[in-house]
């Protein structure tokens, strides 16, 4: 068996704030580790872990760059480290259909939910809303989508409440094992649960997902060709954007244009991503 786990900060316990990255860096890379280390943990005391061969670690917050080396090689042997920016499909690469298993870490809820800690999709400077096929989405949902389109599951999701209540409540993707790292206030905002509380959880929602995935195993694919539509954070971006070929400008912040596939839609949103970046910068962003 081959298990490949996407990693982003946002919903981990611990964790709420941006300016933790630069003003405790320290604390944070520890917080970042150690509860995908929890992760491993579950592997290890699976009845399934003399199966598992491979296990990719994917570093997918901001330039991938946050992730142990050393200190997760140290913790289990099987470990590949996928750092860096930037690179084809981001949060999903190097995703083919030998793996068995997608897990989510420190996944957080889209922008614009209520309550929701840290809330953003792929760039807090960059894409406001995104929607596929008029249907609104976060980055989960549409990571789902392109591990869907491999033909690999995604069955659990370790995040925060915000992102709960989008996925199962809201029914975007209710179909994963999730795990509650803490109950989002505000923005800048959590109630983190004890450490305890979400070791345990975390290890035993690996186990259950490894030793019985059928529940959790479901493949959502969008109807194709999708149309893709994003909401930039000011028209200096939309301005940049709209200049590449078949980009089409609905108003001063909504860009759309369609794609054959969930890898092309993945690619052309990293792509508005990247050039509307360069472009923040105008509006003090």
């Amino acid at each position: 068996m081959k298990i490949y786990i996407s990693n982003d900060i946002e919903g981990l316990a611990g964790i709420v704030d941006w300016d933790m990255e630069s003003g405790d860096t320290e604390i944070f890379r520890n917080l970042y580790n150690e509860q995908l280390e929890w992760v491993l943990e579950g592997i290890q005391k699976s009845s399934v872990n003399e199966k598992i061969t491979d296990i990719l670690l994917v570093d997918s917050h901001a330039k991938g760059n946050n992730l142990s080396y050393d200190r997760l090689s140290d913790f289990d042997d099987r470990i590949s480290l996928l750092s860096g920016w930037p690179r084809e499909d981001y949060m999903m690469s190097c995703l083919d259909n030998s793996f068995d298993q997608v897990v989510f870490v420190g996944y957080h809820a889209g922008i614009g939910k209520q309550g929701g800690n840290m809330d953003h999709g792929y760039s807090a400077r960059s894409a406001y809303k995104i929607w596929i096929n008029n249907k609104y989405q976060n980055e989960t949902t549409i990571n789902v989508a392109y591990a869907s389109e491999v033909g690999v599951p995604v069955t659990l999701v370790i995040g925060d409440s915000a992102l709960k209540e989008q996925l199962i409540d809201e029914h975007m993707f209710d179909s994963p094992k999730y795990v509650t790292t803490k109950k989002s206030l505000a923005r800048y905002a959590a109630l983190s649960f004890p450490r305890k509380k979400v070791r345990t959880a975390t290890i035993d929602a690996v186990k259950e997902v490894l030793q019985n995935p059928a529940p959790y195993s479901t493949l959502p694919i969008p109807k194709l060709p999708a149309r893709l539509k994003v909401q930039v954070y000011n028209t200096a971006q939309a301005d940049a954007i709209s200049q590449l070929q078949d980009i089409n400008r609905i108003d001063g912040r909504t860009i759309e244009t369609t794609a054959n596939s969930i890898h092309d839609l993945m690619n052309e949103i990293l792509a508005i991503v990247a050039i509307g970046g360069t472009q923040g910068r105008f509006n003090g962003a």
